[in-house]
């Protein structure tokens, strides 16, 4: 299997697998379509390593089934690789505007206090906060204390966050941040959204 190599070897001290193996926070945010999908496919790859995954959807409707829940759910349920743990946090689209959405700001405190809870367990391995950005950005949760928590979260643990408009302190703390720009799109040109491509 082909594996890249750094560019810079940092001197900090740590060994090369102390290195390899550090936690990471990703950030998948900008305007083109794939950011959750792109995370998606990074919880198929934990799965596939045994990892327990917890995946927590802000803002999106509890009724919306994305086709990866479904997947991933059957394979948690598989016993072949990782287990898998989906929560939905929200009722309503990510993009609707903020007048009306007290009743999402606070399901989307409530699913923060319980990301931080499972941090503390080390109750996963993976953690995919899926449209979590918007909360950030709409000033419904605190950037620098979602920072912080990352930051100190026990044992090596992985945490990816995806929405557009991440707030760029988390962008500034982040490992690996993905902004995915958008070239094209089918609604663009009055297409709306079908089965198997957006759900």
């Amino acid at each position: 299997m082909p594996q890249g190599q750094p560019s810079v070897v940092p001197d900090d001290g740590l060994t090369t697998r102390q290195r390899r193996n550090r936690p990471l926070v990703f950030v998948h945010t900008g305007i083109g379509k794939g950011k959750s999908t792109a995370a998606f496919g990074l919880a198929l790859r934990a799965w596939n390593q045994g990892w327990p995954i917890g995946v927590f959807q802000f803002v999106k409707s509890a009724k919306w089934k994305v086709g990866e829940e479904n997947a991933l759910r059957v394979l948690g349920a598989s016993g072949e690789g990782g287990s898998v743990d989906w929560h939905k946090m929200g009722e309503g689209w990510s993009w609707v505007q903020r007048d009306g959405q007290m009743d999402n700001e606070d399901k989307a405190r409530e699913g923060w206090e319980q990301v931080k809870r499972d941090l503390a367990a080390e109750t996963y391995k993976l953690y995919v906060l899926d449209e979590f950005a918007y909360p950030l950005h709409w000033g419904w949760i605190d950037t620098d204390e979602v920072i912080d928590v990352l930051r100190n979260r026990p044992g090596t643990q992985h945490v990816v966050i995806t929405g557009r408009n991440a707030p760029e302190k988390l962008v500034d703390f982040a490992d690996l941040v993905t902004d995915m720009t958008k070239v094209k799109h089918p609604m663009d040109a009055g297409q709306k959204g079908q089965r198997g491509i957006e759900w």
